[in-house]
């Protein structure tokens, strides 16, 4: 109880430390006078402590529709609702405030288009144009806006295509009825959203599959639209019209010719079979002989290119030869349709990493599609157990955990692919260079909301088959194209009794093939390896000997009453909170010592939503 009570002061002092420093910066002042400039051109209403000038601050002054932060240093939410502005809206000026999470116009007069600079409103959340004049197309750039929530531009005079927001995964809201919208409705996660209006535009085609969560009202006024919810049925494709005027004399020349050539393919095909045959056989026979004189060789020469850190480009059958002829299995994946062994194999692969149970190799096709292709080694599993394992871990899908491409098994070696992800991964994002890429508070809750949904989502799925992720650690989060976070190499580590580099402090099993009875600490050490991660995420440290290094530096920041030094210098720009202190708390309980003590991952992931919620609705209470 003392060391609650400890903790809570520390970090009221922290507060009040923040509490001092300086407001809303001169840029950002300055850049929303020239927003109110061009919104409501000539005078502002005049109002009595209307502010909205440069010799007065939006936080400490209090401008007119303006909110901030509790250390009341960051504008939050913009809401001019009612006003009878006739200007424009200037999205580059205002987006200059970082950390604005609301923005409302609802029911003015202003014009003109919205610009595709709105995205620079990276922590924006909700946007409400209702009741305005805006016209031309909506920005595509909406999609960047990964935290938007509520998005409402009905009573508008929006024209052109609906842009594809279907990556802006947390939408609730979307209203854009009463506007001169045209084309086809782009694809949405209608199970996720809450509101959706595209009543009275010029929408055309069928109406996606909204899995009976709206009803036709949200569609009425669409002439062209077709299929449920509305009554009128899209019409049947047409099949091709047949072609006219061929006579008899005509069908048979044409039928001879396709003949004449059928039997000219058949016997160049024959042909390439044939010398492809012969030359697969020569080829396996010539490994064969080289493979022992060749492994050693090239193991030798690319370790000591590693050490001199000149890592360049392999093909996988210089460093993985011997692997026999057993095929690749590729599974349900459009991205490699057709993939082949062989194609792999003669496919420039660049060394990525190399560990004590395996390499990671990036492979580039003669398509252009890349792939990153994990080899396996050291793992004491039987190849049935393998496939099987693959088979039950590819079954379970989860929009956050990075689906196997493909794979192979052989007496000696297992390969694993994925799809190559060129954003890298949360390790990078936190440690490495982050090229101007803003990584706030908002953006890091989310990261660790998703991670835990997903990892929650795959213990319930894989707990009966006792296969947990193994290995979970940042470096194992990647990023998609969508900047979304995604677990790779899940229950694919290699864990034995003397692995420490797997299991937390004091975890511990008795079967490296993991059986149901003796799985449950693996389980747990995934909960572990969760909270460094949060713990990451605060702090923005590097992970050293499995996190155990960071979590001692964790409690000993804590027993000596730091402050200031203990979160990311990212966040303590932005100003603690108490979501912050609550993170910290479910990171802590999933770092205990103790696995029995570890909550599930189901009850992180609901504590972790909560705070989520808690922060959203905070940022929304006057919107």
């Amino acid at each position: 109880m003392m060391d609650r009570v400890r903790l809570w002061v520390v970090f009221m002092a922290f507060f009040v430390l923040l509490s001092v420093t300086i407001a809303e910066t001169v840029q950002v002042r300055d850049a929303l006078v020239q927003f109110m400039e061009k919104l409501a051109p000539g005078n502002n209403p005049g109002e009595e402590n209307w502010g909205w000038n440069m010799s007065s601050d939006p936080c400490i002054n209090a401008w007119k529709g303006i909110s901030c932060d509790k250390s009341v240093q960051f504008v939050q939410k913009i809401v001019l609702d009612k006003l009878n502005f006739t200007g424009v809206l200037d999205a580059a000026s205002v987006c200059s405030a970082k950390n604005l999470a609301v923005l409302s116009l609802n029911n003015n007069n202003v014009s003109g288009i919205l610009q595709d600079e709105i995205s620079n409103c990276t922590r924006l959340t909700h946007l409400y144009l209702h009741g305005n004049n805006l016209s031309g197309n909506l920005p595509g750039s909406l999609s960047r806006l990964s935290n938007l929530k509520r998005l409402d531009v009905s009573d508008n005079g929006f024209y052109g295509g609906i842009p594809d927001i279907s990556r802006v995964s947390g939408l609730l809201t979307f209203l854009a009825q009463n506007n001169q919208f045209d084309g086809v409705i782009p694809k949405f996660e209608f199970l996720n959203l809450e509101e959706f209006n595209v009543s009275n535009n010029n929408l055309s085609g069928s109406i996606p599959d909204v899995e009976g969560h709206f009803n036709a009202s949200s569609f009425l006024g669409n002439p062209e639209l077709c299929g449920k919810p509305l009554p009128n049925n899209c019409p049947p494709p047409q099949p091709p019209a047949e072609e006219k005027g061929w006579s008899s004399k005509m069908y048979l020349m044409y039928l001879g010719y396709a003949l004449i050539a059928l039997i000219l393919l058949s016997l160049v095909a024959l042909k390439v079979i044939w010398r492809n045959k012969h030359k697969d056989k020569k080829e396996i026979v010539n490994r064969g002989l080289q493979t022992d004189a060749t492994k050693d060789k090239i193991s030798s020469r690319t370790s000591s290119e590693l050490k001199r850190g000149n890592i360049s480009e392999y093909s996988i059958t210089s460093v993985e030869s011997g692997m026999g002829s057993s095929s690749l299995v590729v599974l349900s994946n459009p991205v490699v349709y057709g993939l082949k062994f062989k194609d792999l194999l003669r496919s420039p692969a660049e060394l990525i990493w190399r560990g004590r149970h395996g390499s990671l190799y990036k492979v580039t096709l003669d398509s252009g599609v890349t792939l990153a292709v994990k080899r396996i080694r050291d793992w004491d599993i039987s190849r049935d157990d393998f496939k099987k394992r693959v088979h039950r871990i590819d079954q379970v899908k989860h929009s956050n955990v990075m689906p196997v491409v493909a794979y192979y098994c052989s007496s000696q070696e297992q390969l694993v692919v994925y799809e190559f992800q060129h954003n890298g991964s949360l390790f990078r994002l936190l440690h490495g260079s982050q090229n101007g890429q803003l990584f706030d508070w908002g953006s890091r809750l989310s990261v660790a909301a998703r991670i835990a949904k997903a990892l929650a989502f795959m213990h319930e799925e894989l707990q009966r088959d006792g296969i947990a992720h193994g290995n979970l650690k940042s470096s194992n989060i990647l990023l998609n194209n969508g900047m979304e976070p995604c677990i790779s190499e899940y229950g694919l580590s290699v864990v034995n009794n003397q692995d420490s580099s797997v299991l937390a402090p004091d975890d511990s099993f008795q079967d490296n093939t993991l059986p149901v009875n003796n799985a449950s600490n693996v389980f747990k050490a995934d909960v572990y390896g969760f909270g460094i991660i949060l713990l990451e995420l605060l702090t923005g440290k590097l992970v050293q000997n499995n996190g155990y290094e960071l979590g001692q530096w964790v409690n000993s920041a804590i027993r000596e009453e730091w402050t200031v030094e203990f979160f990311d210098k990212t966040l303590v720009l932005e100003g603690a909170s108490e979501e912050m202190v609550n993170l910290l708390q479910v990171a802590l309980k999933c770092t205990s010592s103790a696995p029995e003590e570890r909550p599930s991952i189901r009850e992180v992931a609901v504590i972790i939503d909560s705070i989520k919620e808690y922060e959203e609705k905070s940022f929304s209470s006057e919107a």
